[in-house]
């Protein structure tokens, strides 16, 4: 279970704040990919806290709420569709996770950023955390907000797009999703990038 130790760490170095930045929505075919940084309290042990990838989606709308009244200051932020097809997947991801750590209420001194590549143009010290969101508390709480703020725009989207079904699969290439994509074609919120082998 995630806990303090790399925020211990960070702060036995000298750094006062230190953020938990994570992504969602790098893989699917639709939408924008949406990241988030948390500055949690030290030591404040919220219950359940864990990757988001390994919770109901129940459990992460309860935990967002908590997460979100428990913070210290929290940004949650996007990577648009046009930047994803115009930059790549990649470096969407890092304009996300940017605009997160910037748009914090308090700012952070270090981030500590789930995976194994530092953010291209990040201001401020960090250090990368493979499977962070497993092992640090600031990270897993990042990747319930980034997961929840993105399912709850796919469910709008799904409003718009009843065909796509995309309050069930999030924009994911689920099969049902690619014989939707076939009978009905795309819709504005595709990334064209990612389906070309599709749409021949």
């Amino acid at each position: 279970m995630p806990d303090f130790s790399y925020e211990i760490n960070a702060k036995a170095k000298g750094y006062k704040y230190i953020c938990g930045v994570d992504e969602a929505g790098r893989g699917p075919l639709a939408g924008p990919v949406c990241a988030a940084a948390v500055i949690l309290p030290e030591n404040e042990v919220i219950e359940g806290l864990n990757d988001s990838k390994k919770l109901s989606e129940k459990k992460r709308e309860a935990l967002y709420d908590i997460i979100v009244k428990k913070a210290i200051a929290y940004c949650v932020a996007f990577g648009t569709l046009e930047e994803i097809e115009k930059y790549n997947i990649l470096n969407a991801t890092y304009l996300a996770m940017n605009r997160a750590i910037d748009g914090l209420g308090i700012k952070a001194d270090f981030a500590l950023i789930d995976g194994n590549r530092i953010p291209n143009d990040i201001k401020i010290a960090c250090e990368t955390v493979v499977k962070g969101d497993s092992k640090s508390a600031s990270i897993a709480a990042a990747s319930i907000l980034a997961k929840v703020t993105r399912d709850r725009l796919l469910v709008e989207y799904d409003k718009k797009y009843p065909q796509y079904n995309f309050k069930k699969h999030k924009g994911y290439g689920t099969k049902e999703h690619y014989e939707a994509i076939k009978e009905h074609g795309v819709c504005e919120v595709h990334r064209l990038s990612f389906l070309k082998n599709v749409i021949k």
